[in-house]
């Protein structure tokens, strides 16, 4: 089979999965009462926390218990009313044309969901996303940096310190969770430093602790006008490439220090799955009979180790970091509320607590889905590029 027929196969697949977490988030969504629907839609104080009112209420006839006019206009407003096959159809079309709604959105992280402005879920999502994208990117820079190496290192000095070293860290990262890691690691940071909290100095110079994101809330009256009225930065709206672009190495430098901890968490977990693959893998390779047919003709031992068996134990290790990045995606509502960082995950760790958001929910839902489903097509594409047999499965 071809590279580019094998290609086009695997970006088909995105579609089914892609439809069929909408039909499971619709499901669940579905399955909460329609009074709930139209609190997190139209707010408490504009919704009877009981549907039934005295009868007098609304001008009906007798002494009974009647149904709120507002009520029912408000269920038909949102479509409630109609069979489910009819409110999944409108839910699809809603979400492949981009229409996720509108949330009430604050510039101000401590009250980030109770303003009265409306903007669209696509619009705030856009703003998240890239602090999102530069804490996995952190991530997947430390992960690579350790566990390749030192996963190599445990396979070609099996049994010595370095690979008794190798398996604790491995262990240890399987056994800690990562919400309880992130704690700790933050109580640590904030004892150390002492207690510092985020402030503006006279030479608009900002000075920011280990926890929280940047740009800070609220923001300085004195910071650089390339940072907008919300989070978002100007040209890109990544702030680590952007306070590179304006030339403000500082606020560069603080937006990295800022994701630093929160990326050896992620890696941390991480790095315990893969360091096993890796170190597996190698030791697998090195058994092989053309491994030692390099020996015995007197190869060095680092070429044979670097070039003949690196490439070849790099399958095993290139499939299981697209898995990892589904985890360490997935985990990342927990460690960005953690540490408040302003990404994605802390968005969809806002939606779902009492004012409960379900545009968020489902926008978060979804641009989840397909980080990690673009991200496994792109370990598959390599995968076949390693090893061209995969493409005759």
């Amino acid at each position: 089979m071809r590279m580019w027929v094998y290609v086009v196969r695997r970006i088909l697949l995105l579609f089914p999965v892609i439809i069929g977490v909408m039909t499971i988030t619709f499901a669940i969504l579905s399955a909460l009462p329609i009074q709930t629907h139209l609190i997190a839609t139209f707010g408490a104080s504009k919704i009877p926390y009981t549907p039934m009112v005295p009868c007098s209420d609304v001008g009906q006839p007798g002494n009974g218990q009647c149904r709120n006019p507002t009520y029912f206009q408000l269920v038909h407003q949102l479509g409630l009313d109609q069979p489910i096959w009819v409110q999944w159809a409108e839910y699809m079309k809603n979400s492949l044309t981009l229409n996720w709604g509108t949330v009430n959105y604050h510039s101000n992280a401590a009250s980030a969901f109770s303003l009265t402005t409306s903007i669209p879920v696509t619009t705030v999502l856009g703003w998240y996303l890239p602090y999102t994208l530069e804490l996995a990117a952190l991530s997947l820079i430390i992960i690579l940096a350790v566990a390749l190496p030192l996963g190599n290192y445990s396979a070609v000095y099996r049994n010595r310190p370095i690979d008794q070293a190798a398996r604790v860290m491995s262990f240890s990262g399987f056994a800690l969770p990562g919400f309880l890691l992130a704690t700790l690691v933050l109580f640590a940071a904030v004892i150390l430093s002492g207690g510092a909290t985020p402030t503006c100095n006279s030479n608009s110079t900002h000075y920011f602790d280990w926890y929280g994101s940047w740009p800070p809330f609220p923001q300085c009256a004195n910071q650089p006008t390339w940072i907008g009225t919300y989070i978002q930065t100007s040209p890109t709206g990544f702030p680590t490439i952007d306070a590179i672009l304006h030339g403000d190495w500082f606020l560069a430098g603080e937006s990295v220090r800022r994701m630093l901890l929160p990326a050896l968490v992620i890696a941390y977990g991480s790095v315990a799955g893969i360091l096993r693959f890796v170190r597996n893998s190698m030791l697998e390779v090195l058994n092989l009979d053309f491994i030692r047919t390099a020996r015995a003709k007197g190869v060095p031992e680092t070429a044979v180790v670097s070039r003949h068996a690196g490439r070849n134990s790099l399958n095993v290790t290139v499939t299981v970091l697209g898995l990892t990045f589904a985890g360490f995606i997935g985990g990342f509502p927990i460690i960005e509320d953690v540490f408040y960082l302003h990404g994605v995950g802390l968005l969809l760790a806002k939606s779902i607590q009492p004012t409960q958001d379900f545009g968020l929910i489902f926008g978060t839902t979804l641009l989840f889905t397909i980080i990690v489903v673009v991200a496994n097509i792109l370990v598959d594409i390599l995968y076949a590029y390693l090893d061209p047999r995969v493409r005759l499965g």
